[in-house]
């Protein structure tokens, strides 16, 4: 039973069971500058499971593209990955406990064909500080489900003391079985939702001693040790909580939100002991070993594992390019993470990484149209950062083993960031290699000492990179916006500003874009500009609240420190506008007052940032 089968089995379980099947969401999440990707199936849910109605009814059921790189530094055992895919099903106010935890249990045994002998279920203890009981309804439903099968299953509080002392069911405290995307019940802001959860392990085998050679081995065994023999498969959180500010109170509906791994699923059905040896992974995993002259399981998985996860990221429909700021910078460390442990298998092959990337895309395209779709850009992308990053490997290399001795400084860690494109997190764990340790608070205060010399130097003395507030610097800042809306229009919604510098003279304009424009492109923006100033639209100001002008799709560089309220020009009319933006001025009245605007230079100003310098005639 290979992966796909797997996904469509599941969706077409619940499908059966009265459920919709609904699309996976962006790995970029919508309107929620919170967080860089979608971490959880349940993150795009939530305004359903506050009570939204949603438009495909009370039970739904998909497969979610999910990223997390909090476990980036374990990827390489048999149960933590960057990118995963969630399969979920929910009730919005609909069914609850019994119904889903008989359901679920019927998937594994019937649909899976796995052995009930080797499912564990852990439920929530209770916290008598917060006011919520532990859950007996839980525990009664699974030993009414064993005993359909003939299992007997005897339920234990305190088996992260005892041991598991024949025990199936296992209580455990909101560290383990809570939900909510904010953590434990303590972190949860108000108007988050939460609540208690009932998880499923799978029990790999105690043959395969995993225990006794994991860090865990002088504590005792239980399904939540982590020693490895465990695996998580599934988690039904209960979401009927509201967090307020005098503690909880139910929600108006309770929910079902579920998540199971597929990768997890999918390892247990087929009897492995970790996702690299199922389909998931297999035909990356072979063309890694093909590349490579030497043997090492854990530099083949991360590998495999940090490719997949990037060529996700960049065939997102967002556009995103390997950087050093938000989404950029993690695909920058993943690649990278990934180009150093081939050096290590003496990968010797030029621009090898595409390689593992088109097998990936091959691999999904069917169920991810977008990764075909976006294939190209993302091969680009890979050669690009690629080529970048190996340039100045070895030098980084060579200068990093320089630094022996009882520790690295912060200004060491920087040089090596800024001059050989080392992320701090790559030095760090190249000094852990080596026993030593890196200052990483000298370091962030060099990087911040960095940015503020930069930031002085593209603005010089003038306040948004306006050299004096003269008419024509006016006219020029009014065309810069018109120059950034003409660019979207004709090369890509994912171009936004990188800067700019404005004199009486001319401006200077740079703009997130991987390549050089042709000259029709360039023709197509003057004559997208001068066509806005032809029509001698008004250009008006209003002032918002930034949250409603983030809400509202506006632009803006939002790493700038705007206050609680924001100037917004909008230039044309409001519902079918040329150019909306935050800004703080100053601009024209009309555009038919800005003359004739003409590229005078097109150029590269640094790795995937072109600079325009234009004027007007």
């Amino acid at each position: 039973m290979d992966s796909n089968t797997i996904r469509q089995k599941f969706l077409d379980f619940f499908k059966e069971r009265g459920h919709q099947i609904i699309p996976s969401s962006s790995l970029i999440p919508e309107n929620d500058p919170t967080t860089l990707f979608t971490g959880s199936g349940m993150q795009p849910i939530v305004p359903y499971l506050l009570g939204q109605k949603h438009p495909a009814g009370q039970r739904i059921v998909n497969a979610q593209k999910c990223f997390r790189d909090i476990d980036i530094d374990q990827v390489g055992n048999n149960r933590h990955l960057t990118f995963f895919e969630m399969m979920g099903n929910w009730s919005l106010g609909d069914y609850f406990k019994k119904e889903q935890l008989n359901w679920f249990f019927e998937f594994l045994t019937k649909e899976l064909k796995l052995d009930p002998k080797r499912l564990y279920m852990t439920v929530f203890r209770g916290n008598f500080d917060i006011g919520i009981d532990k859950d007996s309804e839980s525990v009664e439903i699974w030993k009414e489900i064993f005993k359909s099968v003939d299992i007997e299953a005897k339920d234990i509080d305190l088996a992260e003391k005892n041991g598991m002392t024949d025990g199936r069911i296992f209580y455990y405290d909101e560290t383990k079985n809570w939900w909510s995307r904010s953590g434990l019940p303590a972190d949860m802001p108000e108007g988050e939702p939460g609540g208690p959860d009932s998880e499923v392990f799978y029990d790999l085998g105690v043959d395969l001693k995993l225990h006794e050679h994991s860090s865990f081995k002088d504590k005792p065994c239980h399904v939540n040790c982590d020693c490895g023999r465990f695996v998580e498969i599934g988690n039904s959180v209960f979401m009927e909580y509201l967090k307020t500010d005098k503690g909880f109170k139910e929600l108006s509906q309770k929910n079902v939100d579920f998540g199971g791994g597929l990768e997890r699923l999918t390892m247990v059905a087929q009897g492995k002991q970790n996702f690299y040896q199922t389909d998931l992974f297999s035909n990356s995993i072979a063309r890694i070993k093909e590349l490579s002259s030497t043997d090492s399981d854990k530099g083949e998985r991360i590998i495999a594992e940090h490719l997949r996860a990037a060529t996700f990221i960049m065939g997102d429909d967002k556009g995103i390019e390997p950087s050093n700021v938000d989404q950029g910078y993690i695909v920058r460390r993943l690649i990278r993470r990934a180009i150093r442990y081939g050096r290590r298998l003496d990968i010797k092959k030029d621009l090898w990484t595409k390689e593992i990337a088109r097998i990936v895309i091959s691999d999904y395209e069917r169920v991810y149209p977008e990764l075909k779709k976006n294939a190209d850009f993302v091969i680009e992308q890979f050669d690009k950062e690629e080529a970048r990053f190996v340039k100045t490997l070895e030098k980084g290399l060579r200068q990093f083993n320089k630094l022996e001795k009882d520790g690295i400084t912060g200004a060491e860690a920087f040089n090596l960031y800024q001059t050989y494109g080392f992320p701090i997190e790559m030095t760090k764990e190249l000094a852990e290699e080596k026993g030593i340790k890196v200052d990483e608070r000298e370091f962030k205060r060099e990087l911040k000492k960095h940015q503020e010399r930069s930031k002085t130097a593209s603005a010089g003395k003038f306040k948004s990179g306006l050299a004096d507030t003269s008419e024509q610097t006016v006219k020029l800042h009014t065309a810069a916006h018109l120059l950034l809306a003409a660019l979207r229009k004709v090369l890509s919604e994912n171009v936004i500003q990188k800067g700019s510098n404005i004199t009486p003279e001319r401006l200077r304009f740079d703009f997130s874009h991987g390549e050089k424009l042709t000259d029709q492109q360039k023709e197509q923006v003057e004559q997208s500009v001068n066509q806005v100033i032809k029509d001698d639209l008004p250009i008006v100001c209003e002032e918002m609240p930034l949250d409603q002008a983030k809400k509202q799709g506006i632009m803006g560089v939002f790493e700038s420190k705007y206050g609680e309220r924001v100037k917004v020009y909008t230039i044309g009319p409001k519902d079918n506008a040329f150019s909306r933006e935050i800004c703080a001025g100053p601009h024209v009245e009309q555009t038919g007052q800005l003359g004739r605007f003409k590229i005078i230079k097109e150029q590269s100003s640094s790795a995937g940032i072109r600079r325009i310098k234009a004027v007007l005639e």
